[in-house]
């Protein structure tokens, strides 16, 4: 049975890992390599278990620890065409690596890999679709602006979604961050508000979603209490996190939480 392991999820550095301890895949490596062997191994998954790595885009907190991470372990990286491009021309993949562009639906240890187009101000972003070899579905989607048609239709009817709440709007209009960056965040080439992805969690869960797990939130805009009240309102009482569905907050870096699905 497949697992989701949140080993780091905030704007400082984003990874996850999906499988068990006898294989599986790695979602960004935004933490040095150190970090990110130490957080699998918290959660009981030796490091040779990640048999491929797909990167999201080329924004530090996804990518800081992966040419350390492929110069000790060699495995398979992924990544949109102009993304690896770029990865490959910076130095970011170790060169005894294998690098390969995602294009349709890729498989890894097992697991079958789609990407989507997400709205961000990076070279090329992309969220995931991942279904695993007991027939599960789980997908990953952060760092985007807003919610397009085909960010939808590939979270809707999976069984697990780790969906963006980045930033409460009203932290972030009277928070510390310059005005410049403040409108970089909310812009549709940004990232998600606690109400927008409460809103598009109310539709996954009509879907048929069970899991929901709450990531990459702002340490300095977002609260995981704020997060989760901001859903509520949007739910009513008419969906009920444990009743209706299993809700999720990612913590900021993992203390052994997994998501069973």
């Amino acid at each position: 049975m497949a697992r989701i392991y949140p080993l780091f999820s905030s704007s400082s550095g984003n990874s996850y890992f999906i499988g068990t301890a006898s294989g599986g895949i790695l979602i960004d490596a935004g933490a040095s390599c150190r970090r990110l062997v130490s957080a699998l191994r918290q959660n009981d998954i030796p490091p040779e278990a990640v048999k491929a790595v797909f990167i999201t885009h080329d924004h530090s907190d996804h990518i800081a620890g992966l040419r350390v991470f492929t110069k000790n372990y060699p495995v398979p990286v992924y990544a949109s065409p102009a993304t690896l491009e770029w990865l490959e021309r910076g130095g970011h993949i170790a060169s005894i690596g294998k690098s390969i562009p995602i294009g349709g639906r890729e498989e890894a240890a097992g697991y079958f890999v789609t990407s989507f187009k997400t709205p961000h101000d990076a070279i090329e972003s992309v969220g995931y679709r991942i279904s695993t070899p007991d027939n599960k579905t789980v997908c990953i989607c952060t760092d985007l602006g807003h919610v397009t048609p085909e960010a939808d239709a590939c979270m809707c009817g999976c069984d697990a979604v780790l969906i963006e709440s980045n930033y409460d709007e009203g932290m972030l209009r009277s928070g510390p961050y310059p005005y410049c960056l403040k409108r970089r965040i909310a812009s549709s080439d940004g990232h998600l508000s606690n109400s927008m992805s409460a809103r598009e969690v109310r539709r996954l869960i009509d879907a048929g979603t069970t899991r929901v797990i709450l990531g990459h939130l702002s340490r300095e805009n977002n609260t995981p209490i704020v997060a989760r009240n901001t859903l509520e309102r949007e739910l009513g009482g008419e969906c009920v996190a444990g009743r209706d569905f299993l809700l999720y907050i990612a913590p900021v870096e993992t203390g052994g939480m997994a998501v069973v699905f």
